[in-house]
C-alpha cells in the first residue's frame, strides 16, 4: 500500500493528536470552550449555605479534574440563584448549590417564585443534611422539653419565638410544632437568625429553632440551654440531646439539606458526571470533619432519593403553610 505523503502524514497526525487532546478534556469544555464550573448561590456570602459550598468546592475542583468556583447571587430566598440555572443553558456550566428552604418552603411563602423546583431543574446530587435545635432563653420556669409543652398549654399564646422571618424555615419549624404538641405560640419575626438569637439570649423572648452549626457555640458557652434536635435522629455535634420524636412529639420530623441541580434537560453523561464526582468529594475525610464539627450530616445518597425527599417536604410545607399569609 502507497504511503501518503509526507505533508499528509504530518497533516494525518496532527488531527489524531488534536481529536486525543479533545477527548482527554473535560466534558463541559468540549461544548462551551470554557471549562469553570460554577456554583450560584442564592445567599450573601458568609452565611452557612455560602461556607458549606466554599469548603466544597475545592473538592469537587480535585474529582472533576476542573476549576470550580462559587459565585453568589442572593435575593428572594436563594430563588434568584435559581432562576438563574433555570433559565441557562440544558448543559451549562452554572450548577445550583441549593438549600432545601429555596425548593421546598419558598414556593408556597413567595408571590414572585418565578420557577417550579419540582419541574425545572435536573436533580444532580446530595450533599448534607442538618437538623434545627430548640434553644430557650436560660432563666425560664421550664426547663425540659414536656415541662415548656405543658406550660404552654397552661398559657396559650404566652410562649413567643424568633424566627428569621416570615415564612423562614425556623418560622416553620415552631409553627409545626405547636400544632404536634397541641399549643398556641406567638411567632416575632427578625431579619435573621442572629438578632432572633441575640433575645432569646436576652430574654425578650423564650425561645428559637436554629440550625444546630449557628446555635452550638451558644449551647456550649452556657447562654442558651438546648431542648431537643428536630430532626428524628439524634445529631453527631449535639449526641447527647434526644429529638422531638423522642421525646414524644408524633411525626415530627424537620430538617434540611444542600444539594446540587442542573438545569432543565441536562445531557445524561454530564449529569452522571457530577453525580459520580459529588459522591468521591463526600468522602474526603477532611471535608467529612469539618461538616460534622459544624453539626452537618454528610448525605451522599442518589439523585432519585434528592427528587423524592424534595417532593415530600414540598408536600408537607404545602400542608403547614395553607391559609398562612407571608407579608
Amino acid at each position: 500500500m502507497k504511503k501518503p505523503p509526507s505533508t499528509q502524514r504530518r497533516l494525518l497526525i496532527a488531527l489524531f493528536g488534536a481529536v486525543c487532546t479533545t477527548s482527554a478534556m473535560p466534558l463541559w469544555a468540549q461544548s462551551t470552550g470554557n471549562n469553570t464550573v460554577k456554583l450560584i448561590v442564592g445567599y450573601a456570602p458568609g452565611g452557612p449555605v455560602d461556607s458549606s459550598a466554599r469548603v466544597f468546592a475545592p473538592v469537587l475542583s480535585r474529582e472533576l479534574g476542573q476549576p470550580v468556583i462559587v459565585e453568589n447571587r442572593p435575593g428572594a430566598g436563594g430563588a434568584v440563584a435559581g432562576n438563574t440555572v433555570v433559565r441557562a443553558a440544558p448543559n451549562s456550566l452554572e450548577i445550583f448549590y441549593a438549600a432545601s428552604p429555596t425548593m421546598t418552603i419558598s414556593p408556597h411563602v413567595l408571590k414572585a417564585m418565578a420557577f417550579d423546583p419540582l419541574k425545572d431543574m435536573t436533580p444532580l446530587a446530595t450533599i448534607l443534611s442538618y437538623a434545627n435545635v430548640l434553644v430557650i432563653n436560660q432563666n425560664q420556669p421550664f426547663k425540659t422539653l414536656p415541662e415548656l409543652v405543658a406550660f404552654g398549654k397552661a398559657n396559650p399564646g404566652k410562649l413567643a419565638y424568633g424566627s428569621a422571618g416570615m415564612g423562614a424555615s425556623n418560622h416553620l419549624s415552631g409553627e409545626l410544632f405547636a400544632r404536634r404538641a397541641g399549643i398556641t405560640m406567638t411567632h416575632v419575626p427578625y431579619k435573621g437568625n442572629a438578632p432572633a438569637m441575640t433575645d432569646v439570649m436576652g430574654g425578650q423572648i423564650q425561645m428559637m429553632f436554629d440550625i444546630v452549626g449557628g446555635a452550638k457555640a451558644h449551647i456550649d458557652g452556657g447562654k442558651v440551654r438546648p431542648l431537643a434536635v428536630t430532626s428524628k435522629e439524634r445529631n453527631p455535634a449535639l449526641p447527647q440531646l434526644p429529638s422531638m420524636s423522642e421525646l414524644g412529639v408524633r411525626d415530627y420530623d424537620v430538617g434540611g439539606w444542600y444539594g446540587l441541580y442542573g438545569p432543565l434537560g441536562m445531557s445524561a453523561e454530564l449529569s452522571q458526571k457530577i453525580t459520580a464526582a459529588t459522591a468521591r468529594a463526600l468522602q474526603d475525610p477532611e471535608l467529612n470533619k469539618r461538616w460534622v464539627d459544624q453539626g452537618y450530616v454528610i448525605w451522599n445518597a442518589k439523585p432519585a432519593e434528592l427528587a423524592e425527599r424534595m417532593r415530600r417536604e414540598h408536600a408537607l410545607w404545602a400542608e403547614v403553610t395553607k391559609g398562612m399569609t407571608f407579608e
